[in-house]
Parts: C-alpha cells; sequence; structure tokens
C-alpha cells in the first residue's frame, strides 16, 4: 500500500463537471456521474458548501467503522473552466494535502470507458484541471474517464458538451461504476494498485 499520509486526513473527491439540467447527461459531466454514485454508496446527500460554491458530502470509503478513510466528496458548482476556486477553498476548509486531492474527469484522448489513473502532470486542454492547476499546482490525483476524439470535423467543445450516444449509454452505467470503483481502490489501497487494477 502506497498511502503514506495518515489515516486522519481527508480525501478531497472531486467529479468535475457544469451545473445544471441542461448539462446533466453530457460527456463532460461524468465526474459528476461518478461523484453522484460515490454518494450513492455512502449512502448520503450532497448539501451545500456554504461560500465554497460547490456541493459537498462528507463520509467514508472503504472498512466500515474507523478503519474507513475519511473522504469529501465534491461537485464544484461553478462552471467547469473556474472549478479551481471551490476546489481550493474546499482544500483549505477541510485541511487535505494536495497529494489527497482526486479530480474525476472526462478524457479526450483515450478510448470511450478506458480508465486511467495518475498523480500529477498536465491538463491536456481539460478546463477544470486548468483551473484546477492554477489554483492550486499539478499534485494532485486524476481518474481520468475516456470519452474519446470527436468525430468527423465536430469541434470538441460541441462534443463534451454533447450527451453520450445511445451505443455508449448502453455501457455507461457499468462504466461508471468501475470508475467509482477505481476511485475507492485509490483512497483505501494506493495509487499504484489502483493503476494496476483498472489502468486498461
Amino acid at each position: 500500500m502506497d498511502v503514506t499520509t495518515p489515516a486522519s486526513d481527508p480525501w478531497l473527491i472531486v467529479g468535475l463537471g457544469n451545473p445544471g439540467p441542461e448539462y446533466a447527461a453530457n460527456r463532460h459531466n461524468v465526474g459528476f456521474m461518478v461523484a453522484d454514485l460515490l454518494a450513492e454508496r455512502i449512502g448520503g446527500k450532497f448539501k451545500r458548501a456554504g461560500k465554497a460554491q460547490a456541493q459537498v458530502l462528507e463520509g467514508r470509503i472503504g472498512p466500515v467503522g474507523p478503519a474507513g478513510r475519511r473522504v469529501v466528496l465534491a461537485k464544484p458548482m461553478s462552471y467547469m473552466n473556474l472549478s479551481g476556486g471551490p476546489v481550493n477553498a474546499l482544500r483549505d476548509f477541510y485541511k487535505v494535502p494536495l497529494a489527497q486531492v482526486v479530480a474525476v474527469h472526462d478524457e479526450l484522448d483515450i478510448d470511450y470507458g478506458t480508465l486511467r489513473l495518475k498523480l500529477g502532470g498536465g491538463d491536456n486542454g481539460h478546463n477544470g484541471l486548468k483551473s484546477m492547476t492554477k489554483a492550486m499546482g499539478p499534485g494532485y490525483h486524476r481518474v481520468r474517464f475516456g470519452i474519446g476524439r470527436p468525430p468527423g470535423r465536430m469541434q470538441v467543445a460541441d462534443f463534451v458538451l454533447k450527451d453520450f450516444s445511445s451505443a455508449e449509454r448502453k455501457e455507461l452505467d457499468y462504466l461508471v461504476d468501475r470508475a467509482a470503483d477505481a476511485v475507492e481502490c485509490l483512497v483505501t489501497e494506493g495509487l499504484q494498485r489502483a493503476q494496476s487494477a483498472y489502468n486498461s
């Protein structure tokens, strides 16, 4: 296990997306979908986090009782390109080490449904990551959910703000479930174990 931080330090798990029903099923909102499933597993509901411009849920992931890892699930309620401010405010409030922040987000350069976990790195043009890195630096974990590249000449901005196709939706629940498993593995067993189990 390569989680070397004290079990008392919370993890901040951030699902990236855009607020509002018109964006709910977009490819760009898969981070929100994973966060919602994790909230369901924890058995709680998101609540508005005061001035932080985010919805949050506090709970535990892993073994029942004190052995479980403390987590704060968050969905920034700013738009994607302003995610860094709310995330950094939550990190300060909950005193979360940067290496225990996890961003769950869509990734264009990976085939649909493929997962990749890593610590640090660039933003690859993703506006949510760009904003987070500007606010905090790059040393946080990422759970990257592949959505593939846009077909033909479709613009990237149009592609990410469209809903998943009917063919993609057939697998979406399973893939979101697997991404939530990967987040739990990362938090409870460390990056190397999660990478070997879920990177494909």
